[in-house]
């Protein structure tokens, strides 16, 4: 997969310039300003980040950013929904329509996806079973604690990335990654931060079967508030900060999100080199291109050994052909593919294109102290 220059075309007949990476946020434009350069086509929609240059992200590991001590690093945190009348607004913008056509590359003349008709399957997956990408069609409690987050980007674009609900003394915490949140930049810049933030836990072909849920606060490192020397998120990811957190407002009838969808458990700084993982994403190809393989309307799984990049040892991924639209997708350790059960490790922040590796790898974020510090804030706030 090359991670060259593009060139795409706009809603207005402009083009725009866009690197070509695999693990990205699934957005309805070609490009937007604000994504990492690593985004590619058939990356993670919305959930993935790319360098424009392999020199770039091999000298990553040696820089400033890399090696500044943890001490310098604080959590940002931005407001979502604050009233009731914004609650109200986001919950009716996200029309299954709307959720449908997200991250398509120019929906202004794209049809709405057609559904996706897998059947389920209710036997469990035998154990250890290496899966390269496909419908998880096996249910479970990952059906109900993993989703797509959608937002919208500071120039009206709609994009859609996955988000995990895990365990928290406040009953509200959502995790996925930081580029699914913003981009870098000042934290108080009015196109730092996507807007709209919305999670749908278990969503399937455009229907919400456990409700949305209205993000009231998010945070994302302190590494992201600033440009220092033109740092990328792409910088970021490799350096190992490519993580966000999110409090989710109560559903309509007042319940905590972990109390209708339960939760998954979360480890940080947990090893797991050379450990059989699972991940799970939303994908979401171009839905104008014949070749697409996913439409974001279906959960993907995929499992197999956990390795490191070659070109971002902090990084570690296992076969996956998951593009846009995964990122911040859970990789799990110990997981039970009988339950659907196990402990959230990392989150999908990019391909091989940026890390390095064998063709078709997902890669995540190790949670580690970063990530910690995040969820820690996450228990200080109110659902």
């Amino acid at each position: 997969m090359s991670i060259t220059h593009g060139r795409t075309s706009r809603p207005d007949g402009r083009t725009h310039s866009r690197s070509r990476t695999r693990a990205v946020p699934a957005v309805d434009r070609a490009v937007h300003r604000t994504l990492p350069r690593a985004f590619p086509r058939t990356f993670v929609a919305a959930g993935a980040l790319l360098l424009s240059t392999v020199a770039a992200v091999v000298l990553l590991p040696n820089t400033a950013l890399a090696a500044a001590p943890a001490g310098q690093e604080s959590v940002t945190a931005h407001a979502g929904a604050t009233t009731d009348q914004e609650r109200g607004r986001i919950d009716t913008y996200w029309t299954p329509e709307r959720m449908k056509l997200a991250g398509a590359m120019v929906p202004e003349i794209t049809p709405v996806p057609e559904d996706d008709d897998t059947a389920d399957d209710p036997r469990p997956l035998p154990a250890d079973t290496p899966d390269p990408g496909g419908v998880w069609t096996h249910g479970g409690a990952v059906n109900r604690s993993v989703g797509r987050l959608f937002f919208t980007f500071s120039d009206g674009y709609d994009g859609s990335c996955t988000a995990t609900v895990v365990n928290g003394a406040n009953r509200s915490t959502v995790i996925t990654a930081a580029h699914c949140l913003r981009g870098v930049g000042a934290p108080a810049a009015e196109d730092t931060w996507h807007h709209n933030l919305y999670f749908v836990p278990g969503y399937r072909n455009g229907t919400k079967p456990l409700g949305g849920f209205v993000i009231r606060s998010a945070a994302t490192s302190s590494r992201w508030d600033a440009d220092p020397g033109g740092t990328t998120s792409a910088d970021l990811a490799v350096a190992g900060y490519d993580t966000g957190v999110l409090v989710a407002h109560r559903s309509a009838d007042g319940r905590r999100i972990a109390d209708v969808t339960g939760s998954q458990r979360i480890a940080f700084t947990r090893p797991v080199d050379g450990e059989f993982v699972h991940t799970f994403g939303y994908p979401k190809d171009r839905l104008n291109d014949p070749g697409a393989k996913y439409a974001g309307s279906r959960m993907i799984h995929c499992a197999g050994p956990a390795r490191p990049g070659t070109a971002a040892p902090l990084l570690w991924g296992e076969p996956c052909d998951m593009g846009h639209g995964a990122s911040g997708g859970p990789h799990f350790a110990t997981f039970d593919t009988r339950t659907g059960t196990g402990t959230v490790v990392g989150v999908t922040t990019t391909s091989e294109d940026l890390a390095g590796g064998p063709a078709a790898t997902l890669y995540a974020t190790r949670l580690g102290d970063s990530a910690h510090r995040l969820h820690t804030w996450a228990q200080t706030r109110p659902a």
